[in-house]
Order: C-alpha cells, then sequence, then structure tokens
C-alpha cells in the first residue's frame, strides 16, 4: 500500500525532489511520511508536505509514504528507520510476516528497537549482517530469512548507492537523465523518463547514478535491460472542481468514449484475443477485488445472459471456492495491477494450468505482466481514492465483450447517457443530503442491480462514512429488515419495472423507511424522491445507476464536510494481504 521513491543522480539536486516525486505516489498512503538525504531525515504524521525538506541538497535519497499496517500512525513508526547504529536507513512497502521471530533474535544481539512496525527488522538486520559480510550477501541472507512481502530500499552510510529488493511488492526502475530513479510504479518519473527496469520477485539492485546491478535472492548477476514505455495520462489537477472525485465523475463520459475507440483500433487484436480465449474456455472465473468485485459481478451477470459458464470471486478467497483446470480461463481485473490479493489468486490459478488474462487501469503493473493478454481501460488517472471511471470502464467493457456474444445493446451511446444524466445533478444532490442526515442506509437491487447496489454502497461508506449495506432485495426478510427504522433511507434500483424489487421496496416504506428509487421508468421521473435514467436496456441501467450512485455519495460525503478525496484508513493500491 506505501510508497516509496529512491534517487541516485550524477549532481546534487535538492531534497524536495524526493517528496515532489512522492507526492505522486500518495495516493498509495498518506498516514505519515519521511525522507533520507544522505545528510537529513525527516518523517511527518499526515499527508506529504513538500515544504518540509528545506533547501537541503543531495546526490542519493530515499522517501516513504505509510498506510499502517503494524503500528499506528505515529511519527516513530513513520519510514525511513534506522539501525542502531545510524548506518542503514530503510523504506518498505509490504508486510515481513515473520518480523515478531527476527525482532527477537535481533534483541538478543543487542539491538533496540525504536518503532511498532514489523519494517524496522530490515535496518536492524542488514546492520548486524554488515559486521561480518558486504552488502550484497547480506541481502542474500534477508531474501532467505524474510517471510512475507517486500520492496525495500536501502541506504548505506558510505555507500552512494541504493540498494533495492524486490519479493510481491511492486517496484521498478526509471533512467533519466542524470539519475536513476526507483519507485513503487512509473507514475512516479513517468514525467521525467520512457525508459524503465521492472523488477520481477526475488530480484535486488545496487542502483547508482548511472549504473545498476541486478541480481537474484542468491546473488547471482542479472541482465535487465530498459525497455521503453508509453505513458498516456497526464498529473491531474482539480481545476474548478472542488473535489478530484467530482471531476473524475465528470470525465467519465469521455473516458468511455476513449476506451470503445481503443478497443476498435489500437486494442483490437488484444480485444479479439480475449474473445477467441473465452470461446475456447469451458469456464470463466473473474477474479477481483472490491469496486473491481463488483465490476466483475456484472461481467458474470452478462455473460452467463448470454449462456456463457461464468463466476467471479473475491480474490481473497478465490483459492477455497476456484476449480481451476487447464480449460478454465481466469479473468483478473484490478484498477492498479498490483493488488496483491488478486496477484495471489493468478498464482494458485498458474500452479494448476489456468490460463490468465488481465483488465488493468495501470499498464506495465504485475498483473498484466502475470497474464497471457490484457486489456487497458484507458480510464486515465485517479487522484480520489475511492474509483470511479475505472469502475465504469471495466462495467462497459464487460457489456462490450458480452455483446460479442449476444448480449442485446448498443454501447457506442453509453456516455451520450451518461451526460443525460449528469443534468440530473440537482435531483441527485437532493437526495443524497436527506440521506446523508442518517447514520445507515440500504441498497437494494435483484439480477443486474445486484452488484451496482453493493458498488454505491461501498462508494457510500468510502467517502461518507455512513454505513451503508447494498444486498439483494430478496435477502431483505432474512434479517436485514429488522434494522429498518422510521426514516431509514433505502434507495431500490428498479429496472423495466421489476414487480420483485418493487414489492421489496414497498415491504421496507411500509416500515418507515424514507424509500429512494432509480430507475428507467419514466411514468415515475416527476417524483420527488426518484432519479430517472433514460434508458430502456437493463445493461446499460446498471452502469447508469452506478454513476448515480456515486454523485449520491459524493454530495452526500460533501454535505457532511468529509476528506472526500483522501477517506481515513484507505489507500488507492492495496498492495498487502
Amino acid at each position: 500500500m506505501c510508497g516509496i521513491i529512491g534517487i541516485a543522480s550524477r549532481t546534487e539536486f535538492p531534497s524536495r525532489v524526493l517528496l515532489e516525486r512522492l507526492k505522486r505516489l500518495e495516493y498509495r498512503g498518506y498516514d505519515s511520511y519521511g525522507f533520507y538525504d544522505s545528510r537529513n531525515l525527516k518523517k511527518r504524521v499526515g499527508g506529504i508536505d513538500v515544504e518540509a525538506a528545506g533547501r537541503a541538497t543531495t546526490r542519493t535519497g530515499i522517501a516513504h509514504t505509510r498506510w499502517a499496517t503494524h503500528g499506528g500512525a505515529t511519527e516513530r513508526n513513520a519510514h525511513p528507520h534506522v539501525s542502531c547504529d545510524g548506518r542503514v536507513v530503510i523504506v518498505h512497502n509490504g508486510i515481513i510476516e515473520n518480523h515478531e521471530e527476527m525482532r527477537k533474535s535481533l534483541e538478543k544481539k543487542g539491538h533496540r528497537f525504536a518503532s511498532e512496525t514489523d519494517s524496522e527488522v530490515i535496518a536492524h538486520f542488514l546492520e548486524e549482517g554488515l559486521k561480518r559480510k558486504p552488502a550484497e550477501a547480506v541481502i542474500v541472507d534477508f531474501f532467505a530469512a524474510a517471510a512475507g512481502s517486500f520492496a525495500v530500499l536501502a541506504a548505506i552510510k558510505g555507500r552512494e548507492e541504493i540498494f533495492a529488493l524486490k519479493r510481491d511488492s511492486p517496484l521498478v526502475l526509471g533512467a533519466a537523465d542524470g539519475m536513476n530513479i526507483l519507485a513503487s510504479d512509473i507514475y512516479a518519473f513517468s514525467d521525467a523518463t520512457s525508459r524503465a527496469a521492472f523488477f520481477e520477485n526475488d530480484e535486488f539492485a545496487v542502483v547508482g547514478a548511472e549504473s545498476f546491478r541486478f541480481f537474484d535472492r542468491k546473488g547471482r548477476p542479472i541482465e535487465k535491460a530498459m525497455r521503453e514505455f508509453v505513458w498516456d495520462q497526464k498529473e491531474s489537477v482539480k481545476r474548478s472542481h472542488k473535489h478530484y472525485m467530482l471531476k473524475e465523475i465528470l470525465e467519465e463520459p469521455a473516458a468511455v468514449e476513449r476506451m470503445l475507440f481503443s478497443m476498435e483500433n489500437d486494442q483490437k487484436a488484444a480485444f479479439d484475443g480475449l474473445i477467441r480465449l473465452i470461446r475456447g474456455s469451458k469456464k470463466i472465473i473473474f477474479a477481483a477485488c472490491g469496486t473491481s468485485y463488483h465490476a466483475s459481478l456484472l461481467g458474470a451477470y452478462y455473460l452467463h445472459r448470454t449462456g456463457v459458464e461464468s463466476q467471479t470471486l473475491i480474490a481473497s478467497e478465490f483459492r477455497h471456492y476456484a476449480n481451476v483446470d487447464r480449460d478454465t480461463l481466469i479473468i483478473a481485473l484490478s484498477q492498479s495491477g498490483e493488488t496483491m490479493d488478486v496477484i495471489d489468486a493468478l498464482k494458485y490459478a498458474r500452479e494448476r494450468s489456468g490460463r490468465i488474462a488481465a483488465v488493468v487501469n495501470a499498464p506495465y503493473s504485475t498483473i498484466q505482466r502475470m497474464s497471457e493478454l490484457s486489456l487497458h481501460i484507458l480510464a486515465g488517472q485517479e487522484v480520489c481514492v475511492a474509483s470511479t471511471k475505472a469502475f465504469i470502464n471495466q462495467a462497459v467493457l464487460m457489456l462490450r465483450i458480452a455483446r460479442e456474444f449476444g448480449f442485446p445493446v448498443d454501447t457506442d451511446n453509453v456516455a451520450g447517457k451518461i451526460r443525460l444524466l449528469f443534468r440530473k445533478k440537482a435531483r441527485i444532490r437532493e437526495i443524497a443530503e436527506r440521506i446523508a442526515a442518517s447514520k445507515d442506509a440500504y441498497i437494494i437491487g435483484r439480477g443486474l442491480t445486484y452488484p451496482v447496489a453493493r458498488e454505491i454502497a461501498l462508494k457510500i461508506k468510502e467517502t461518507s462514512y455512513i454505513h451503508a449495506e447494498g444486498m439483494m432485495g430478496g435477502e431483505l426478510k432474512h434479517g436485514t429488515i429488522a434494522l429498518i427504522e422510521d426514516g431509514t433511507p433505502v434507495l431500490s434500483l428498479v429496472s423495466n419495472n421489476d414487480p420483485d424489487i418493487i414489492s421489496n421496496a414497498r415491504e421496507v416504506e411500509a416500515r418507515g423507511a424514507q424509500v429512494f428509487t432509480i430507475t428507467n421508468d419514466g411514468r415515475m421521473e416527476r417524483k420527488r424522491n426518484v432519479i430517472h435514467i433514460e434508458t430502456g436496456n437493463d445493461g446499460k441501467f446498471g452502469i447508469l445507476a452506478a454513476v448515480a450512485g456515486q454523485l449520491i455519495a459524493y454530495y452526500a460525503a460533501d454535505k457532511l464536510g468529509r476528506p472526500i478525496d483522501k477517506p481515513r484508513n484507505l489507500a488507492k493500491s492495496v498492495t498487502v494481504k
């Protein structure tokens, strides 16, 4: 989840550059941050303040923005961490699963720890090893001793190089003019270079200003060439919008058009290849988490309607429920392409000879590199932690795939339908502000609208901190209806006058619920508690209802004064289990 930066430069550069590049990774965590520039080490709680670097300069440095796992969000738990003698300074993304055993062993040797984190053991382990061995040999020992996931950058006093280690957490090296830059992903340096080398599992590198050497976990040299990458995502700015979330929702029509155009042009070969893979497989299993899981639920629904055998599994439970063989196609959905639970699911599938395809928004990611075929949804950069346009593009792509198998839909007018929905922002805001007055909210759907109900509930929880539950309308009577009180908001998603969901809405209304409706029934358009969506196709209805739900979540959070773009306890890229 955390973001790390390391720079080795031929000439002196302002230390603030470390924090400027780190700022580009702040979506990965914003509990605390810190940097080390070979002379100064500073750590702070909260979001990154570039001015904290002052006027210092350096030729090497490392920096870190944290999403807390072990130990609270405090200054002493912030990175970088330092060894007892001050010789080793490290930053770490991941989790050292056996850190307690390693810590006890090091304490017996006289080491004293300053933090509650698992990460600090890395600095002490390296210090202890350097008493007897060169750094490269100590790193080999660390690979053998450590369990878990890690991307580590280590600075060792007396060396103008950065030592970089990787296992299951993302790490990439970019070669810019006169400097090498290490980072959690290419966005950290995409403005400075288009040349990168991607670390694979159990590799480490010694990186100087104008050279680098790669090794495997045994310390054997590896040939690693720089490769050219294309990055078409511009740095996002809010401009006149109050929050990035609203800006990104309003970008959805353009993002949908861009992706659909790509599927007919530069990504047509890959798109056609995915269709062939689906046709040639006996079973399709989607693997995803969070928002991407809800998009994959829509994908499974669409394909099921066309007779394609498909299911979706939450990636963290994949190995417990998936039956994979060589006739199974696993389609991974991930916004970041680095979601650890999805990576683990793909490893499990690969062990059982399953074929793998990917749908991602981040090119050159681990999940993309694990797949024999991948599609890029081209949603563009999302700064807001709560994903909006990436979800919509994933869902539209699922619908576009289903069309190839006979699902009756015209996806070409989805963007126009979203623009029409934006004209109803005033009605949506009014409903959202009424929902914001409650501590609980329930969103109900059936069939197509069940995944959307879950996605809307997730957005409300993420941004407004209102307890929201998205569920199948038919499950209300099996427990949840006991929670309905006078005034409890219930949002019902009614596609094509579905009589069952209408019945469910009446059941909660009879018990005092305040019922709101998203529907494509034109007869209800003027009713106060109704958001009318102009589509007769139930495939597009789900996507448009999700957009309305995103706006509800945004306006409810805005009414409550929440930190919408950076909700508490969340990070954009979930790279730990």
